[in-house]
């Protein structure tokens, strides 16, 4: 059995790596959401609360182009509702563990962080008494990098030259962390599914688009991975 330790510096090792994407993307996140309006210690309290990148660039978004709060409201909500097929993934992994100690490893599920989890307790075929010290490493990891790539966004990203395209390294970011886990056909089918439906409804007004997407991607993925435990239950 591996100990604590030795998968917490795992975690951080694995997540280093997909922080380098994450540093430009909070940067970005920090220069869009002051100049949506937000004030610096609201858009800084957002990245410590919220801790979603996604939602919080589109709720900024959707804030400096005076969108009804109802509507950034449903879009965000909708958005991070891919947080609960990552929850419902791992959840057999942590029927173990206590309370308090699910509530602080959901708070660390992002993207990122569930990418090198999830791959983690697929390949380590190990008890999972220590394993979720992997989470915490790549969840911690991830958070420090946010705050402080955020911060830097907020108070200093206006002095970044547009020239260095620092907002093609989200794209490149998403497409490294997505691939490794279309492997399995329900997250391929969810990632296909969306990805049509966002190009179909990319003119849509208030990223709309978006909410469609990923309210079809995440239909087209559980309904796949319904469909594949029924015919193994049948087996």
């Amino acid at each position: 059995m591996t100990s604590p330790r030795s998968e917490l510096i795992a975690g951080i090792k694995a997540e280093l790596p997909i922080t380098l994407g994450v540093l430009p993307f909070g940067l970005i996140y920090g220069v869009l959401a002051v100049s949506a309006g937000l004030p610096p210690l609201l858009a800084q309290a957002s990245s410590f609360i919220v801790f979603a990148g996604s939602a919080q660039f589109i709720g900024a978004q959707l804030i400096g182009a005076s969108t009804p709060a109802l509507v950034i409201w449903l879009t965000t909500f909708v958005v991070n509702l891919r947080h609960l097929l990552y929850s419902t993934s791992l959840a057999p992994q942590t029927k173990h563990m206590s309370r308090p100690w699910k509530w602080f490893l959901a708070y660390l599920l992002t993207d990122e962080a569930y990418v090198v989890t999830a791959l983690h307790y697929e390949q380590e075929q190990k008890p999972p008494n220590n394993k979720h010290w992997f989470w915490v490493g790549a969840g911690l990891t991830l958070w420090v990098t946010w705050q402080l790539s955020t911060a830097a966004g907020v108070f200093f990203g206006t002095q970044v030259p547009a020239s260095w395209s620092l907002d093609f390294t989200l794209a490149l970011t998403f497409i490294g962390m997505v691939v490794p886990l279309c492997r399995q056909s329900p997250n391929l089918a969810a990632a296909l599914t969306a990805g049509f439906v966002a190009v179909l409804t990319f003119a849509w007004p208030y990223r709309l688009g978006l909410m469609a997407a990923a309210l079809a991607g995440i239909t087209a993925g559980v309904l796949l991975e319904n469909t594949q435990r029924r015919k193994e239950r049948l087996l």
